[in-house]
């Protein structure tokens, strides 16, 4: 199409190649070709094979005009010409959203630090109430620590595979965004459902990044549990004799009724204040309340690239709308134009 639209411009001068051929005889008897009668011609243009496209002429004039009314037809057309690989890659890299990629290559960190390193914490904690806590699952359909544990670890699931999924939708509507806010690219046009989804998209972000808020919030508990936990331990070593307690009723991770305390002069305390298992399920925490910080940033940069878009988004419509009224008004005075040139000329004949 973008070929026939060029040729269409080529005038009565401007010629390709012209082709002799003969279809009675053989076709490599080149003394029937010199005829004058019973032979044809044809005029060759372009020569296409296969998706390969190649255009001939017999002076560089011609060669130069038909590229020129070629690349004409491709602007029209809303594409552009790519002269090699180097150029191809940097009209490529240009129409990248880099700054919802970063957003998307933060989230993506932040969900796996919090969702990683929080499941695994969960399971040292399990680990750590059964062996030094003495603590066990309650038959029957009670719901106790360990049970909350276990909900929270299927949270964890939900979470990744939920930021995972909107991560990717993030992305492919910066993606559009982006096409849109640059000059429009072809006969791309701003609906009014593309605006309502870049809206929704601001709103949906909002709430999301009130939800890693409390999460947040929510990680930095068992941070500070283990923290007191973690300085019994340090002062244990540093002052002698001092007999430390640490309740788990007071964290509310049992009834007021249970007792379940561990002091410095057990052996539990001391085999737990000895392994390692403690240390780094502290530090797992630790990990995972720096993933929910990181995953509030990105939903910060997201909310910062969303309302941008939807900015350039409605500066690019309106843009839009005043070129069509302007073509509508240039159309008009054309046609006026040519209705008064037309009375003229018939006035005069």
């Amino acid at each position: 199409m973008m070929l026939q639209q060029a040729l269409d411009n080529l005038g009565e001068g401007e010629k390709g190649v012209y082709i002799h051929f003969w279809r009675d005889r053989n076709l490599f008897n080149l003394r029937c070709l010199q005829a004058h009668i019973k032979t044809s011609q044809q005029l060759i243009h372009e020569l296409l094979f296969a998706d390969d496209c190649a255009l001939v002429g017999h002076t560089q004039y011609n060669l130069q005009l038909m590229t020129t009314y070629f690349a004409t037809a491709i602007q029209l057309l809303g594409l552009t010409i790519c002269l090699g690989c180097f150029e191809c890659c940097i009209k490529c890299l240009g129409g990248i959203p880099y700054a919802s990629l970063i957003a998307t290559i933060l989230l993506y960190a932040g969900v796996a630090l919090f969702c990683g390193c929080g499941h695994e914490a969960l399971s040292g904690t399990v680990n750590i109430l059964q062996t030094y806590f003495e603590m066990a699952r309650a038959a029957g359909d009670v719901i106790d620590v360990f049970t909350m544990i276990d909900i929270f670890k299927y949270v964890i699931y939900g979470i990744a595979a939920a930021f995972f999924v909107y991560g990717i939708l993030l992305m492919v509507e910066g993606f559009f965004t982006t096409g849109a806010i640059k000059d429009l690219y072809g006969d791309f046009k701003i609906t009014t459902c593309g605006r309502c989804v870049s809206a929704w998209f601001i709103m949906l972000t909002y709430i999301f990044m009130l939800a890693w808020l409390g999460v947040t919030a929510f990680t930095s508990l068992p941070v500070f549990m283990y923290f007191n936990l973690w300085t019994i331990c340090q002062n244990t070593t540093l002052v002698e004799g001092a007999n430390l307690c640490l309740d788990l009723r007071q964290f509310g991770i049992v009834t007021i009724g249970e007792e379940k305390k561990i002091c410095t002069m057990s052996e539990n305390f001391l085999r737990m204040c000895e392994s390692t298992e403690l240390n780094m399920t502290f530090h797992l925490f630790i990990v995972a309340l720096a993933g929910a910080g990181a995953a509030v940033i990105a939903m910060v940069h997201y909310l910062m690239v969303l309302s941008a878009n939807w900015a350039y988004v409605k500066d690019a419509c309106r843009m839009q709308k005043y070129e069509d009224i302007k073509s509508k008004e240039e159309q008009e005075l054309h046609d006026i134009h040519s209705t008064r040139s037309k009375e003229r000329l018939n006035a005069y004949t």
